[in-house]
């Protein structure tokens, strides 16, 4: 992803939105051309015009021409796992304060959404480190990330976690596994002193199961959410929901890495942290 111009530049992402919406997003590419069934436009047209100016396909159809937000390129991403919503993604990013010049681990890379936004977030001094069991899941989410200029800032590994992990002292970690409580123990050997750690689950049984490896391992700070999202139709008049929301998409679990000590007050204090009092 480029940094922020006024105008549209060779090289850059953009977006088309058409009649109803409908949008499409592709790189800019001097002397190249975008088909679509409303008509064809010419990169060269479109290259040099400011972002949100309204340009026309040779039949005369209507678009906007727009610089893609980070939100419209994780809902297009190209995959073959259910991708993780922008309402679960941003809500991870500032609950674990992921930002400039982090190291940041997750394990698995999927399609890579979640490795795009930790890799947009950590900017070009950071590092994410991605581990994947299935080398055809890594290949697809390298491929995302290099269409979008962010693989320089990510480390992919293909490895079993349950071998453990290379890295220490990282900031925080995403945990996307079926089964986290398998690997509670390597995690929290990855993680630095008081770092964060993620889990996105599905079902209520496996929230249960990490729980208990979490208590078990010195995870502290310890919350069980879930982010429900609702739109709403813009009409000034009569506004009312739209007819769909983005409901349940997955339990998120986060706790902290600590290091419990011998409290003067006795066990009073370790008792409260393993009753998830904190």
């Amino acid at each position: 992803m480029h940094s922020y111009s006024s105008t549209a530049r060779d090289g850059d992402l953009a977006q088309l939105v058409g009649l109803r919406h409908k949008h499409f997003i592709f790189n800019l590419q001097a002397g190249a051309k975008f088909e679509t069934h409303r008509g064809v436009l010419q990169h060269d047209d479109l290259i040099g015009k400011a972002w949100g100016t309204q340009v026309f396909s040779h039949l005369g159809s209507p678009f906007f021409l727009l610089q893609p937000s980070l939100g419209d390129l994780l809902t297009n991403l190209p995959r073959t796992t259910q991708i993780m919503y922008p309402k679960d993604i941003g809500f991870i990013l500032v609950t674990m304060g992921v930002g400039p010049g982090q190291t940041v681990m997750e394990a698995g890379s999927g399609s890579g959404s979640m490795t795009t936004a930790l890799a947009y977030a950590i900017g070009a001094e950071g590092r994410v480190i991605s581990y994947e069991v299935r080398s055809d899941m890594q290949n697809l989410a390298r491929k995302n990330l290099t269409r979008f200029r962010l693989d320089t800032r990510v480390d992919f590994k293909l490895r079993d976690i349950g071998e453990g992990f290379d890295e220490t002292d990282a900031d925080s970690f995403f945990l996307d596994v079926p089964n986290p409580y398998d690997y509670i123990a390597q995690v929290r050997a990855a993680l630095k002193p008081g770092g964060f750690l993620c889990c996105l689950i599905p079902t209520f049984n496996q929230v249960e199961k990490t729980l208990q490896s979490l208590r078990q391992t010195n995870f502290a700070f310890l919350e069980v959410c879930e982010i429900l999202l609702r739109y709403y139709k813009p009409e000034p008049t009569r506004l009312r929901p739209t007819d769909r929301m983005v409901a349940h998409t997955g339990f998120l679990l986060f706790g902290r890495k600590i290091e419990p000590s011998v409290d003067p007050r006795g066990q009073e204090l370790n008792e409260e942290i393993e009753k998830g009092d904190t």
